[in-house]
């Protein structure tokens, strides 16, 4: 197993329930050997990863889309034997948690998204945390963010992009949104600056890219931090460039609803060596050790450090710089995360199809307003938003009933206008201006899903059923 030898590290050997009782139920301290990489048991593996491949095709056939029966839902898994037998695979190791499968994924999915360095964590929302938290450390000197300090954001969005700001003592500065991608409006930026602004933490609407380059450049000129929340924004582009690369740090969520899943899972991205240590760091509680699990003196002088008003020669493994946390995931959600990747364009093509048919479908709808992109972007939809306008024949709260009715699945943009939530009545924030199309999005927009579990006929019967609804005279009240 190499660096992943189960035999060493912090997880200890491998032990038997069976071993830990002795003669007349005494307590024995008796270890197991490892002879994964035998002969014999490298056969036993490969019998039972080709019976899980059996076993996937014998249980989850494909099968035709029937509208009178079955369910449009918004978002899903979409999964193959290949993921089952990764999953299977990860767990005969017995390693449990960070191991081969995390760290080939961390360097494969940097390859492929573009950048130098890939940190995973449980979730987006920890990719998150992790990401503003790193940006408190003292190690950044005059540009650390301090309680009191500003980060410019969006008011219409998902609670986990503004709550690091809220955590780490930082106060939002919450602007409107453009109407056409529901992003936004960067208009706004020179109105929210002001001389305690540190960051700016955006995130790509649904998969619908905002001028990345637009943003860089006003954070360089006025020495921000940029954060792109690109958990809804996989494959998105800006000129040609990945979005989530234009910033000093982006965060990616494997959730099953985004563009690709380990169950639960995500990750922070960065070109920066320096911010990767500090990430790992509030990951992996604070500590100052960057040994990965089951490693010791990585740094070569485990014994020979002196920090904080420690003892000179403290175990390096035991000394914290930072007030962290543990955000860690497990290698089966890795090994899961590998062979999702290795899907992850076709993914982004299916969305990006079935985009297009429900823009062909709706187009002509004259009470609906359809998403727009900005000429340089080029999106990777997570869901298609649609705004019911003021004139139409139903207002979104019963179009979105009756949709459900019908078993098609609809979402609202998050949480609408946060500002208005119960749980950001009372924060310190600043808005900039009324946040009127914040307040259209939290009242008129939703949106529907284009995952690639969904095809043609899906897309079909969600535009078709749309226009029923809005052409029927028995509308619900």
């Amino acid at each position: 197993m190499g660096k992943w030898d189960r035999a060493l590290g912090s997880q200890g050997h491998l032990a038997t329930s069976e071993a830990l009782i002795g003669v007349g139920g005494e307590t024995a301290a008796s270890m197991i050997r490892d002879l994964s990489g035998t002969p014999a048991s490298q056969a036993l593996r490969a019998e039972l990863l080709e019976k899980a491949r059996a076993y996937f095709r014998a249980t989850f056939p494909s099968a035709d889309f029937n509208a009178d029966d079955d369910p449009v839902p918004v978002a899903g898994r979409v999964v193959d034997e290949s993921d089952l037998v990764n999953l299977i695979d990860s767990s005969l190791d017995m390693w449990l948690t960070t191991g081969r499968f995390a760290e080939q994924f961390e360097r494969d999915f940097a390859a492929w998204f573009g950048v130098r360095e890939c940190i995973l964590v449980n979730s987006g929302s920890s990719a998150n945390l992790c990401a503003i938290s790193a940006l408190t450390s003292a190690e950044l000197g005059e540009r650390r963010i301090r309680p009191g300090d500003e980060i410019i954001t969006a008011a219409a969005g998902f609670p986990t992009t503004v709550n690091p700001i809220v955590q780490i003592g930082a106060i939002p500065v919450f602007i409107d949104s453009e109407l056409t991608t529901y992003n936004a409006d960067l208009d706004a930026l020179e109105s929210a600056l002001s001389p305690r602004t540190k960051a700016v933490f955006f995130a790509h609407t649904l998969g619908n890219p905002y001028d990345a380059a637009r943003v860089r450049d006003f954070c360089r000129a006025n020495d921000l931090w940029m954060i792109e929340d690109t958990c809804d924004a996989v494959g998105a582009t800006w000129g040609g460039q990945q979005v989530g690369t234009f910033g000093d740090l982006a965060t990616v969520s494997f959730y099953p609803a985004h563009h690709m899943t380990m169950g639960e899972g995500g990750a922070v991205l960065t070109r920066s060596p320096k911010l990767r240590k500090i990430v790992e760091s509030f990951r992996d509680w604070g500590r100052d050790c960057w040994c990965a699990p089951g490693k010791d003196n990585t740094c070569g002088k485990r014994f020979d450090w002196q920090l904080g008003d420690l003892p000179h020669g403290y175990d390096h493994k035991y000394i914290y710089s930072h007030i962290g946390y543990n955000l860690k995931l497990t290698d089966m959600q890795a090994a899961i995360g590998l062979s999702q990747l290795a899907k992850l364009d076709r993914f982004i093509t299916t969305r990006r199809t079935n985009a297009k048919l429900l823009a062909a479908q709706l187009e002509s709808i004259s009470w609906l307003s359809l998403p727009g992109e900005h000429a340089g972007g080029k999106s990777s939809w997570f869901g298609f938003p649609i705004r019911v306008n003021d004139d139409a024949p139903v207002t979104r709260n019963q179009l979105v009933q009756r949709l459900t009715s019908m078993k098609i699945g609809t979402r609202l943009v998050f949480a609408g206008n946060l500002v208005r939530q119960p749980a950001y009545l009372t924060i310190e924030h600043r808005s900039v201006g009324a946040l009127e199309h914040a307040d259209a999005i939290m009242n008129d927009v939703f949106w529907v899903g284009t995952y690639p579990g969904l095809g043609q006929t899906q897309m079909e019967h969600i535009a078709r059923s749309i226009v029923a609804i809005g052409n029927s005279a028995d509308v619900p009240a």
